[in-house]
């Protein structure tokens, strides 16, 4: 199986390298992809660079190049739901945009009859399984993420909250869910958590990103290693 892994910085990426066997590095759009395996799978691991924008390209490169059978989103956001604490990890069984008006997806391409992006079932089979199998600090939540380009202070927090009802907030996982929709191409996003309301800014994002990375990083490699 062909498996793309798209983190958002090197800080995410580079945890990776503990588990994936390497070959060769090519260059697309400005993007090092690093193809190798974990175990018997071809993986193709990059970083996009922040953003939506960014984070679409690097799926669509990973889809036109390299013909992935699944994209997986690994890394680090902050938590929105009170429950969240700083380490936990969120799973998405569902992606929306917080800054992308309703009709933009329904009435427009893709029209889509919501604006969720539904993670593909059997990955998160393979995520339910493998939580379950792995040794991780935090606890693992399945649920809904949000993406916008904002990092979200507390005058936004409470309208997402109100509107969507997220577990975690980033600003790349609707993009690339966005991509693989309309590619039909299996998706999920695998995010630990930087920052939440009670611990917010820049400082603890900063602060917790070597762990949050590790730990989703674990995550990923599990969820991999059970397919």
């Amino acid at each position: 199986m062909k498996i793309g892994i798209i983190c958002a910085s090197e800080n995410e990426l580079e945890p990776f390298f503990e588990d994936f066997q390497e070959s060769t590095v090519v260059e697309k759009t400005r993007i090092k992809i690093h193809i190798g395996k974990v175990d018997s799978h071809d993986v193709y691991l990059l970083y996009s660079g922040v953003c939506k924008v960014n984070a679409a390209i690097a799926t669509q490169v990973l889809i036109d190049n390299f013909s992935v059978d699944a994209v997986i989103n690994s890394g680090v956001a902050g938590g929105m739901d009170e429950k969240i604490r700083i380490f936990d990890t969120v799973i998405s069984t569902e992606v929306a945009y917080h800054d992308v008006s309703e009709d933009i997806l329904t009435e427009y391409h893709p029209w889509m009859k919501s604006v969720f992006f539904k993670a593909d079932e059997k990955l998160l089979g393979s995520s339910r399984e493998s939580v379950k199998n792995t040794d991780t600090k935090g606890t693992v939540y399945f649920g809904r993420m949000v993406t916008g380009e904002a990092f979200i202070t507390d005058d936004g927090r409470q309208r997402i909250l109100d509107e969507f009802s997220p577990l975690s907030v980033d600003m790349e996982t609707g993009s690339i869910a966005h991509v693989c929709y309309v590619n039909e191409v299996p998706f999920i996003a695998v995010r630990s958590i930087t920052d939440t309301a009670d611990h917010s800014g820049s400082d603890f994002f900063e602060k917790n990103c070597e762990t949050a990375s590790k730990i989703a990083k674990d995550i990923t490699i599990a969820i991999i290693r059970n397919l």
